[in-house]
């Protein structure tokens, strides 16, 4: 709790200090809540990628304030509490756990208005915001299924939430399109962020015969584990490229900064509104990061072509029929996941190794 104070306030005087004095204090103050380090090259410096892009667009506007690595429980809502009491009018929280902490402030002060990331809790003052981040996963497991030798993929694994098991049945079913023989392996890591974590579990898939590394992790540590057995790996939220140039294939990359951009325009104009948005490669909202050469013409090419079925609307990625493990249909044929199914994944999909902590 201490850093995450320390950092508000250190924030908080840079900004006042640079924007000159009084004319800051004419500005909205627009604050942003991550739950990890801006350094961690995948999330969190994803979202603070996103703020700087609304400073560079807005900045005669707005002033912004972040506060990096906020566990997420009470110590979110301290901190929450702290930038409302602070006079910021627009508060952006950015994790799933970020979710009843930013509740409970919202209701404290009505005033000002709240944004929740891969959240569902909305009121008056408080609206939710994601990104589909299963889409990209569809267009990689085509990749990772034709790179594979193995047919076993590994995948590093944060929290067992909605977001994150659609993600590994999006991945699964697009890859077992293009191999049927493959299959994929999670590890739970149980952290949003933990580098040494990410690399033992990075580690460990290796060892059980994966030759392709996916992550919904956020620091590259599985990518440098890849790169260090000389084998494949997908990255997460940003391009990590330069952390294992052999290795990574490509990233699903998140794009904030057009969402912060228009919804704090909203709110200048007086036009804000309390509603969710979960928008996908159509919106902008992620896109995949530049291929590794290695992946032949006719893997980019499938590639891209799934990716404008998507955009254009011909393929779901959740298009049936899709059997569970135990070989129940839960998708029928002609039929495909709607998105309160989507939010509400609680099982895996055939391909998956493993159970479903619960």
């Amino acid at each position: 709790m201490g850093k995450a104070l320390l950092g508000l306030a250190g924030a908080a005087v840079a900004l006042a200090v640079g924007a000159g004095g009084a004319v800051a204090q004419d500005k909205l103050k627009v604050g942003f809540v991550y739950v990890g380090p801006i350094s961690d090259h995948g999330y969190s410096y994803q979202h603070d990628q996103g703020r700087l892009q609304l400073e560079k667009e807005l900045g005669d506007k707005v002033t912004t304030t972040y506060v990096e690595n906020v566990p997420e429980g009470a110590d979110a809502e301290r901190v929450i509490d702290q930038l409302a009491a602070q006079g910021h009018k627009l508060i952006f929280t950015t994790s799933f756990g970020f979710m009843n902490p930013t509740l409970k402030v919202a209701q404290r002060y009505p005033d000002v208005k709240f944004e929740h990331a891969t959240g569902y809790k909305r009121s008056a003052n408080l609206a939710t915001y994601s990104a589909r981040f299963y889409e990209g996963r569809t267009i990689v497991g085509e990749i990772v299924g034709k790179m594979t030798k193995s047919n076993v993929i590994g995948y590093v694994a944060s929290f067992p939430i909605p977001e994150v098991v659609s993600g590994i049945n999006a991945m699964t079913i697009a890859l077992r399109k293009v191999n049927p023989k493959a299959e994929v392996r999670v590890v739970w890591v149980n952290s949003w962020y933990d580098p040494p974590k990410e690399a033992e579990a990075a580690k460990a898939l290796i060892d059980q015969g994966a030759d392709v590394i996916v992550q919904h992790t956020d620091s590259p540590a599985p990518i440098q584990a890849a790169e260090e057995r000389g084998l494949f790996a997908v990255g997460q939220s940003s391009d990590m490229t330069r952390f294992g140039p052999k290795a990574h294939l490509t990233a699903i990359v998140d794009d904030w900064g057009g969402y912060y951009v228009d919804r704090t325009k909203k709110l200048l104009a007086g036009g804000w509104k309390s509603e969710d948005t979960w928008g996908g490669i159509k919106d902008a909202m992620l896109h995949l990061a530049p291929y590794n050469p290695a992946i032949p013409a006719d893997v980019v090419a499938t590639a891209d072509k799934t990716k404008a079925d998507i955009v254009s609307g011909a393929r779901h990625p959740f298009a049936g029929p899709i059997k569970d493990q135990s070989g129940k249909e839960v998708i029928p044929a002609g039929k495909s996941a709607t998105d309160e199914q989507i939010l509400k994944m609680d099982y895996f999909v055939e391909g998956v190794v493993g159970k479903l902590p619960k």
